[in-house]
C-alpha cells in the first residue's frame, strides 16, 4: 500500500504513526515545496505534482487550511480517495464548487475530525438520552505557543488569518462533536475576537451559542489558557455530567467516576485512520464526508 501526504507538518506525523501502526508495510510519500526540508524517517520526499507515483492508493491533504481548496482541485484529478485534515476549508467561497466537483468525480473524500473517536465522546454518545438534556457547555482552552514544541508559534499557520489560522478553525472539533452528538442546531450565534497579547493576527477567542429544540449549547475556545482544559458539561433533568477530554474521564455532580479510559490521544488518530481505510475498502463514508464537514464549517463561520 502506498499513501501520499500533501504537506508534512505536525498533524501529518500523527497520521503517519497511525498508518504505520495499522499497515506496517505501507510506503509513504510527501509532496514538499523545499528540498532543504528535514527528511522524515520512513517518508520519501517528492517535489512537483508531475513526480507523484501513479500507483499511490490514497492521498492525505495536511497542508495549511488556506491551501485546501486548490489542493483538493488538483488531488481530485489523480482519481484517488482523499483524507482531508480539518477544517475542510478556511472560507466558503469555493465550497459549492468543490462539493459539485467531488460528486461529479465520484471521489471518496473524508474530512478528519479525530475527536469523534475519543473514548469519552464514544461513551457519551452510546449513553445519551436527548430528551433528558437541558443545557450543554463545551470548552477548550490551551496555550498556542505550547502546541508545537521547538517551533516559533508566531510563524505557524495558526497565527496567520491569511493562512487559515484562528482558534475557531483550529478548534472546530467542538462544533463537530456537538453536531455528532446532538445533530445540527436550529440557530447559531457567535462572537470571534483577538483579545490576548499573543504575537498573532488570527482570532484567539471564540464563543458560540447553538440553539436546539429543547436546549442550548455554548462553546468557548481560546489560544491563551496556559493550564489546558477541554471539557463538556451536560446538565440533564436528574444529573450533571462532566466529560474531561484531556483526562479521558466522565463524572457526575457527586464526583463519581462513570467512565475512564487510558490517556492516549494518538489512539483517536489510529481509530480514525482505521475508519478511513475501511471506508476505502467498502467505497463508502458513513460520516464526515466533504459535504457534511462543510455544514459544520458553515456553523463555524456563521454570519450574524
Amino acid at each position: 500500500m502506498k499513501a501520499l501526504f500533501i504537506g508534512f507538518g505536525s498533524i501529518a506525523r500523527k497520521h503517519k504513526i497511525a498508518l504505520e501502526n495499522l499497515v506496517p508495510s505501507i510506503q509513504l510519500f510527501a509532496l514538499r515545496r523545499k528540498e532543504s526540508l528535514t527528511i522524515e524517517n520512513g517518508v520519501v520526499n517528492i517535489f512537483g505534482w508531475e513526480n507523484i507515483p501513479p500507483d499511490i492508493d490514497f492521498i492525505l491533504i495536511t497542508n495549511p487550511t488556506s491551501e485546501h481548496a486548490l489542493t483538493l482541485k488538483r488531488a481530485i484529478k489523480l482519481n484517488k480517495p482523499i483524507f482531508l485534515e480539518k477544517p475542510p476549508l478556511h472560507d466558503l467561497t469555493q465550497a459549492s464548487e468543490l462539493i459539485a466537483l467531488i460528486k461529479s468525480s465520484n471521489i471518496l473524500v473524508y474530512s478528519a475530525f479525530n475527536l469523534r473517536f475519543h473514548p469519552v465522546i464514544d461513551w457519551f454518545k452510546k449513553n445519551i438520552i436527548i430528551g433528558e438534556v437541558l443545557e450543554v457547555s463545551a470548552y477548550c482552552g490551551s496555550y498556542l505557543p505550547n502546541w508545537r514544541p521547538n517551533t516559533d508559534y508566531s510563524k505557524s499557520y495558526s497565527a496567520s488569518a491569511r493562512l487559515g489560522g484562528g482558534v475557531h478553525l483550529d478548534l472546530i472539533h467542538e462544533l463537530d462533536y456537538l453536531t455528532f452528538l446532538f445533530g445540527e442546531p436550529i440557530t447559531v450565534q457567535k462572537n470571534l475576537r483577538k483579545v490576548s497579547d499573543l504575537a498573532i493576527d488570527s482570532i484567539d477567542s471564540a464563543s458560540y451559542w447553538l440553539n436546539y429544540h429543547s436546549f442550548s449549547a455554548s462553546v468557548r475556545l481560546n489560544y491563551f489558557r496556559k493550564d489546558a482544559k477541554r471539557t463538556i458539561e451536560i446538565v440533564e433533568k436528574d444529573r450533571t455530567l462532566f466529560l474531561d477530554l484531556i483526562n479521558f474521564s466522565a463524572t457526575n455532580q457527586n464526583g463519581e467516576i462513570l467512565f475512564s479510559a487510558h490517556r492516549e490521544i494518538q489512539e483517536t488518530y489510529n481509530k480514525q485512520m482505521a475508519f478511513f481505510l475501511e471506508a476505502i475498502r467498502i467505497n463508502k463514508i458513513s460520516m464526515n464526508d466533504f459535504e457534511s464537514s462543510i455544514r459544520t464549517l458553515k456553523i463555524c463561520l456563521h454570519e450574524d
